[in-house]
């Protein structure tokens, strides 16, 4: 059964000036504007046309290439951060540095190895996101990476499997549901310490579809 992704922005942006961060200046990618004036990008196996990345050690790369981020966290964000701009894509454009502001699915529903056709493309969900100290200056909150990880509204990262040209307007469709069933929500949790016991943590290292930086992480909490 295929089962469609709302889709409601796609957002990109190249390496600017961000701010600082002790006492050097930052250049990220991560300030990202809703695409406008354009049908189609070009995805490629590193990203969409239009985006970029500026650190390529610890961000970009295949594992990397598309970051989704579903729209349905945004209320609780507005309401737990005070911010009512979030609810708006006009004044917080990519409040998290996504590529896809996407409805219908959240980290509990979407599973590693899922696979989404977009356009021409074809991607493959294959780890959830755990921020850097960008997303803090990118908001100009702190304790973001925290308060994102404590609540588990991470988003995910989808790897692209078949480069092609993908409609701006969507749609997005999940082709293919991968038969282990991990989501990203488990694998998020599992990396937490304390969070997953020792036979669960085995059980998601089976899973080929999850990124080599997650299979690290959990590797190390065994």
């Amino acid at each position: 059964m295929r089962h469609s992704v709302g889709l409601r922005t796609v957002n990109v942006g190249l390496p600017a000036y961000l701010g600082t961060h002790r006492g050097r200046p930052v250049t990220s990618g991560i300030a990202k504007k809703p695409v406008t004036g354009t049908a189609e990008l070009w995805l490629s196996p590193t990203g969409l046309e239009g985006d970029g990345v500026a650190d390529l050690v610890d961000h970009g790369g295949p594992d990397k290439a598309v970051y989704a981020y579903p729209s349905e966290h945004l209320p609780a964000w507005a309401a737990e951060l005070g911010d009512p701009t979030l609810l708006d894509p006009a004044l917080a454009p990519a409040p998290f540095g996504e590529n896809l502001s996407t409805a219908g699915w959240t980290e509990p529903d979407v599973c590693i190895g899922d696979r989404w056709r977009w356009g021409d493309a074809v991607l493959e969900v294959c780890q959830p996101r755990w921020p850097c100290f960008k997303l803090a200056i990118h908001r100009g909150r702190g304790d973001i990476g925290r308060l994102l990880k404590n609540a588990g509204r991470t988003g995910w990262y989808l790897r692209v499997l078949v480069a092609g040209a993908v409609p701006v307007a969507g749609p997005l469709t999940v082709i293919e549901r991968h038969p282990a069933g991990v989501t990203v929500l488990a694998v998020h949790e599992a990396a937490r310490p304390g969070h997953a016991p020792r036979e669960a943590i085995e059980e998601l290292l089976t899973v080929g579809a999850l990124a080599d930086e997650w299979r690290g992480m959990l590797t190390a909490r065994l």
